[in-house]
């Protein structure tokens, strides 16, 4: 589904306040079941740390690229790092691993990405995945996504929130895009990762007084190269494909058309055909994220363009600090 954007809107017209306290009554059942289902489920220790990198709202913040960062970083200090996803939009309900000839429909499109850099379990249940990946040699556990899954005992929670549009409206869905009340999700996250759109970007008053008395890691995502030369036909379908177009064209793409799809959009033969036609007409070339890339039908990528990111913290000395434990026990002696 693509947001509605009166969940990005606290108040005036925009924030549709009818429609709101339509919603309200069913923001009620949702946020209360969530609720419930944290506070009933017995967490299972599977034995080794588990770091899960989540976030409090619906769409994309960045936890995708902040895992796989961690996933690497263990990985070179000679810990033997696992990641393990829910794999969203893949018909494997596992748990299983991530294999070369998987693709987004098999496992989704994130696994798909992360296993570029480790092994990676996809499980509908994240205490079976994580058995699956000790049993298999894991030292540690990054799990993408799983702030609201109480399957497990979390050794580090991680938040990942999005600095321009922070916890949008305030309200849980489907009145606005938490998964549960702000207070609850701030309460068990060990630290916030602040994803910036950039290292300039000045924070809301708003969004610095919800996280006051957190431990805030500013973060940014960098593109690993500069953009193509010459026009360029964009077309996402992530959380906030805005982000993508907004980014490309801070580094200089020379964007002639941007066509947003909804989140982990499953990409048919006639969409990728339909872009080239368009992007022909302005002698552009198609361009899209990393995560789009893996969902295009195999016989249309060439021609395509990725422009792919990695995360830059600008304090990463506190994000060591509250790693240092867990590499300490994790590490091979």
């Amino acid at each position: 589904m693509r947001p509605p954007e009166f969940w990005n809107h606290r108040h005036g017209r925009d924030a549709a306040p009818v429609i709101r306290t339509l919603l309200s009554p069913f923001a009620w059942i949702y946020g209360r079941a969530a609720a419930k289902r944290i506070r009933e489920t017995e967490s299972f220790d599977v034995g080794i740390p588990v770091i899960c990198v989540g976030n409090a709202t619906m769409g994309g913040t960045g936890k995708t690229p902040v895992t796989s960062y961690l996933l690497q970083s263990f990985r070179r200090l000679g810990i033997e790092a696992h990641g393990l996803t829910r794999g969203y939009g893949g018909q494997e309900k596992g748990p299983i691993p991530v294999q070369q000839n998987h693709t987004a429909t098999d496992v989704g499109d994130e696994p798909l990405l992360l296993a570029r850099h480790a092994p990676v379990w996809v499980a509908a249940g994240r205490d079976d995945g994580a058995r699956a990946a000790r049993s298999h040699g894991a030292d540690v556990i990054i799990m993408d996504d799983g702030h609201q899954n109480p399957q497990l005992v979390k050794t580090l929670s991680l938040l990942v929130v999005d600095a321009e549009v922070g916890f949008g409206n305030g309200c849980v869905f489907p009145a606005g895009p938490l998964r549960e009340k702000l207070d609850a999700s701030l309460e068990r996250a060990d630290a916030v990762i602040l994803m910036k759109p950039a290292p300039d970007y000045e924070i809301d008053d708003h969004l610095r007084e919800q996280l006051k008395g957190q431990i805030v890691i500013p973060a940014f995502l960098a593109p690993k190269a500069s953009p193509p030369k010459g026009k360029l036909y964009a077309f996402a379908g992530i959380g906030r494909p805005n982000k993508f177009f907004d980014s490309l064209r801070r580094h200089g793409g020379e964007i002639v058309e941007e066509v947003p799809f909804a989140d982990h959009y499953k990409y048919k033969d006639s969409d990728i055909e339909n872009l080239f036609l368009l992007a022909s007409e302005y002698g552009a070339s198609l361009i899209t994220t990393e995560k789009d890339y893996v969902r295009l039908p195999k016989g249309y990528r060439k021609g395509v363009h990725v422009w792919p990111v990695s995360v830059h913290f600008e304090d990463e000395l506190t994000l060591r600090r509250l790693l240092h434990p867990i590499i300490s026990r994790a590490k091979p002696r």
